[in-house]
């Protein structure tokens, strides 16, 4: 059995940022991977809707790291269990996860894979689908790029080596250095 995957609504960085947004459905498991910033919350519920699948029913969410960007409409998904790097929590129940070679499986298809990097508690999504294995993973930052090795039974990864661009300066931060998505120079800032 393989598990379907559909993304709800595909990220963005510019003026403003969005997070892509992913439904995961294998058996049991009705999983939102990244529910993070959207320009709209009906970004994220129309499309489950349309999927036949009410916000009450997803079981899981799983960030991939702490950023508001992944994390900001998890609330919308009142019924679900909370998957990160270091437990799974449901209303007031915190229970530390195991992960075996750096894997943490959700479900016979849906398996966690550690892959440190954009923060050190980033996690990928590993999904098998009837067209193969997709890797959910939010590792937008410029500096950052993964090479995701699948191998069997057991999955590697290793950040592969990437010039860093010269920061932006953010003059709201007093010239300070922002590698931030998110961080925008004034319009005299570019001009300058």
């Amino acid at each position: 059995m393989t598990a379907q995957l559909d993304v709800l609504t595909v990220g963005y960085v510019g003026d403003r940022v969005a997070g892509t947004v992913v439904l995961v459905r294998d058996g049991d498991l009705v999983a939102v991977v990244d529910p993070g910033m959207v320009a709209s919350r009906s970004r994220i519920l129309d499309p489950l809707a349309h999927l036949g699948i009410a916000a009450e029913e997803v079981t899981d969410v799983v960030f991939s790291h702490h950023h508001p960007d992944h994390t900001l409409n998890a609330a919308l998904f009142a019924n679900a269990r909370f998957h990160d790097f270091q437990a799974v929590y449901h209303d007031d129940l915190w229970v530390d996860r195991e992960f075996t070679d750096d894997v943490s499986q959700l479900s016979p298809s849906v398996r966690l894979l550690l892959t440190p990097g954009h923060t050190a508690q980033d996690v990928s999504t590993l999904v098998d689908t009837g067209d193969g294995v997709v890797v959910c993973d939010q590792h937008t930052d410029v500096t950052l790029a993964m090479v995701i090795t699948l191998t069997s039974p057991r999955v590697r990864w290793r950040p592969a080596p990437v010039r860093r661009p010269a920061p932006r300066r953010d003059p709201r931060r007093g010239g300070a250095a922002c590698r931030s998505p998110g961080c925008r120079r004034s319009p005299a800032a570019r001009r300058a």
